[in-house]
């Protein structure tokens, strides 16, 4: 990203939370009560104009794949709550995301770490929705590529409250492509330190070469995209690397799920179009053990 201004790309991703409020047909995928209300001014008429998933279903099938990863993590999140195991929710790379302010677990701390400027801007768009922060949580400003100890991710976390005693389930999402294979090694070094049990989720993409000819054009347009408001793409995978990376750091890879099975799994039956579409993207559910 840019220094010192807030990520865009998690501005268009709000966006797609957003959107899904107000044009996918009901039952919604992810239901966000305060998805629209966060946004800023402009971004609320911009929300607006987006158009449906049958006239622009390329699109779409990105909002599909954003919005399912943070019902993912969430469903996630509530079900290890339920087992009486999670504690903590650390949500690493949080932007605009919501569930801080309507957490329904008692008990459950979240954190929510992002970039400095995007941490600012968040909070600037809190106030001007009048969302009010609860208790039970904690904004953690970090630069995920930030190799000082001063400003690591294990000293603000720890700092501001987190214990890596306590289980947690970590929701890791819309950051690995950007990251550095270093930064991305470091962060799992850090989760390594979480007690068994905890679960991370995480989306991921597949490299170039692995995805089909019309699916690498599409690869190929979101890059020059992301490129351009600074925020490149650099980290890929296939399964078997992640799977080895994972266990470097004693996590187990339980899910790898593509588009076919999220498909499969939460838009099926739709008649609005609404679905994830490609091989590239990946949504991975792991465990420490």
């Amino acid at each position: 990203m840019i220094e010192a201004q807030p990520s865009q790309t998690a501005l268009r991703v709000a966006l797609r939370r957003a959107a899904h409020q107000i044009h996918d047909e009901q039952p919604l995928v992810f239901v966000d009560p305060l998805a629209v209300r966060i946004l800023p001014a402009e971004q609320k008429l911009e929300v607006q104009r987006i158009p449906n998933s049958k006239r622009r279903p390329y699109s779409a099938g990105i909002r599909a794949f954003m919005v399912v990863r943070s019902r993912f993590a969430e469903d996630v999140l509530a079900a290890s709550v339920a087992r009486g195991v999670a504690t903590q929710y650390l949500l690493l790379g949080a932007g605009l995301d919501t569930f801080a302010y309507r957490n329904p677990h008692e008990g459950v701390r979240v954190f929510e770490v992002d970039h400095p400027a995007t941490q600012a801007w968040k909070r600037e768009c809190l106030e001007e929705a009048a969302i009010a922060v609860p208790e039970s949580m904690r904004h953690v400003a970090v630069d995920f590529e930030q190799t000082t100890e001063q400003g690591s991710l294990a000293t603000q976390l720890l700092s501001a409250g987190f214990s890596l005693a306590q289980p947690t389930v970590v929701a890791w999402l819309g950051v690995v492509p950007y990251l550095t294979l270093e930064a991305f090694r470091a962060t799992l070094r850090f989760l390594s330190g979480l007690p068994a049990g905890s679960e991370l989720i995480f989306d991921y993409t597949y490299p170039r070469h692995a995805v089909p000819l019309q699916e690498q054009l599409m690869m190929d347009s979101m890059q020059a995209r992301v490129t351009q408001a600074g925020e490149p793409f650099q980290l890929y995978f296939l399964e078997e690397e992640l799977r080895a990376e994972l266990s470097a750091a004693s996590f187990a890879l339980r899910e790898n799920l593509d588009g076919a099975v999220l498909s499969e799994r939460f838009f099926a039956g739709r008649s609005d179009g609404l679905g994830i579409r490609g091989k590239a993207a990946h949504l991975a559910h792991a465990e420490r053990v």
